[in-house]
């Protein structure tokens, strides 16, 4: 076939073949044929519905699916607004009750609230490392120092896997739906992430909250510590910390701090015994204090102890732990407002009103009595008024800080001083003294000197504390009751708990090293170095 350049570029056939036109002429009808029947098929369906027969109705047994539920509309710009004074109010936002709207922030933490608690979980953490290190290793004799630090750090590193693996979720979970222990749904961490649990904060990342909450489970049991200081072996000590954090620690933070907590009065509206305890007073100091008595009795006295010389090889180290103890104790206590806010701030002051007036009274009764003021007591006074203000520090105001300052010195003073003495129990460094009496004297005093004027939740206004009677409670003057009974269950717990784990150290372990390597120091026997050489 020959082939030729048409005018519009294309390549056509010369002298056509008739054989190879006729099927293009058949199948140029065919496509015309074709065009017509879709077009005349196609115009119904594109003429408006009022132009077509109405279609026919479902039969009656046809079930028809009910529609979605609409997606909540976009906030207004005032429904906007209000979710930022919430981030200041510290409060949920999206509305509430009959008004509700998708919120633009809903699940994000707040800056502001995020780094206040992200600085205060460190400065908890600096309590105990180094400050409660320092404060323990400067008390006892230099023979003893490196134990006193290992034992802190290894308490920091064990404590933070348990709460990784179980610990956080026991406390914080509610799967359980129990008032005595949390849930499963947190084991190892998961789903601690970025968001809010609105549980127990709004505006706080959950693994913020998580890991705050883990300095507070780590200096607990390193409290115990000092009543058992220069006569326990690490290994013991380990195992000891171990099983106490699942027996006495885990239950007791439920039991105040949980969501479904048997004695949560502020977020809990079933609580049945509705106490209040701020930062720790019960769950910390009472839980460590009393069960280091029980401890410092079953092992029994420090050789030579009442013999010899036992006194604090360096009291610049005692003061430097102690300086950075109360620093420290502005995160346990101004944190647990779990934000930047109005009660946050309160406990701020009352926290250093306390401390520093329990440190000036403590000096001034030494002075009075013992005719100098010393600075182990005047660092014994702030320690026992930072404790004591614990319980209390969100809840009570500037003249009720002052007021627990002083007893916090005057009560203590009394048991370190005189009590101990008469009773004959070898508390080392006055854990005892200082946190078994003063935990319990602030969680009394809470609920004596506790006030709704500086925190609303303890008012009609939180609908917890309605439920559960606890606004009643601190109206009418009730609450004193609560709290007794909080410390009474408080005080159950950490002894009988201690008292099992002790003896299950000493039989698979035993608790005590020999005379010869107590003689030598445990710095040397269990640690293999000395603090000084020189």
């Amino acid at each position: 076939m020959n082939l030729k350049i048409s005018e519009l570029g294309k390549i056509v056939p010369t002298n056509p073949d008739p054989m190879t036109t006729m099927p293009n002429r058949y199948f140029t009808k065919m496509r015309g044929l074709t065009a017509a029947a879709i077009v005349c098929f196609a115009l119904p369906m594109c003429m408006p519905v009022s132009a077509q027969e109405e279609p026919a109705a479902p039969p009656a047994a046809e079930v028809v699916a009910p529609a979605e539920a609409a997606a909540p509309a976009d906030p207004t710009v005032e429904q906007r607004v209000a979710d930022l004074e919430s981030y200041f109010g510290n409060v949920g936002v999206g509305g509430s009750g009959d008004t509700t709207w998708g919120s633009k922030v809903g699940g994000v933490p707040g800056p502001g609230h995020n780094g206040w608690m992200m600085t205060c979980a460190a400065l908890v953490l600096f309590m105990t490392l180094p400050g409660l290190a320092l404060f323990y290793g400067g008390l006892v004799r230099k023979k003893n120092v490196l134990s006193v630090l290992a034992q802190c750090l290894g308490c920091a590193g064990m404590v933070t896997v348990i709460w990784w693996a179980v610990g956080y979720s026991l406390v914080f979970g509610k799967s359980f739906g129990s008032p005595f222990l949390g849930g499963t749904e947190f084991f190892f961490l998961k789903g601690v992430d970025y968001k809010p649990n609105t549980d127990y904060c709004y505006w706080v990342s959950h693994n913020v909250f998580a890991m705050y909450q883990l300095m507070f489970a780590i200096i607990t049991p390193a409290l115990i510590i000092g009543a058992i200081a220069e006569r326990m072996k690490f290994s013991a000590i380990m195992l000891f910390i171990a099983i106490w954090m699942f027996v006495i620690y885990i239950p007791m933070a439920h039991m105040i701090w949980g969501v479904t907590g048997l004695m949560n009065g502020v977020w809990n509206g079933d609580a049945a015994i509705p106490a209040i305890d701020f930062a720790g007073g019960t769950v910390v100091h009472m839980t460590s204090g009393w069960s280091a008595l029980v401890l410092c009795i079953i092992l029994g006295k420090r050789m030579g102890f009442g013999k010899e010389k036992m006194s604090p090889h360096s009291m610049v180290l005692c003061m430097v732990g102690t300086g950075m103890l109360w620093v420290g104790w502005y995160g346990f206590n101004a944190g647990s407002a779990l934000a930047a806010d109005g009660i946050s701030a309160n406990a701020f002051m009352t926290t250093t009103l306390a401390a520093a007036t329990a440190g000036f009274v403590w000096a001034i009764v030494e002075k009075i009595i013992k005719g100098h003021a010393s600075i182990l007591g005047i660092c014994s006074g702030i320690v026992a008024g930072l404790v004591v203000i614990t319980p209390a520090c969100g809840f009570v105001d500037a003249t009720g800080a002052v007021v627990i300052g002083v007893l916090a010195a005057i009560i203590p003073y009394i048991f370190v001083m005189y009590l101990k003495g008469a009773f004959g129990y070898d508390d080392a460094l006055d854990t005892f003294g200082i946190h078994a009496i003063g935990g319990t004297l602030g969680a009394i005093l809470t609920g004596v000197l506790a006030t709704s004027e500086v925190n609303g939740n303890l008012t009609d206004v939180n609908t917890y504390a309605a439920a559960n009677g606890l606004a009643k409670l601190v109206a009418d003057g009730g609450l004193l009751g609560k709290q007794l009974m909080a410390v009474g269950i408080t005080l159950v717990i950490s002894i009988v708990g201690t008292l099992i784990i002790a003896m299950i150290v000493k039989v698979v372990l035993g608790l005590r090293p020999t005379p010869e390597q107590e003689t030598v120091g445990l710095d040397i026997t269990d640690h293999g170095e000395e603090g000084y050489d020189f």
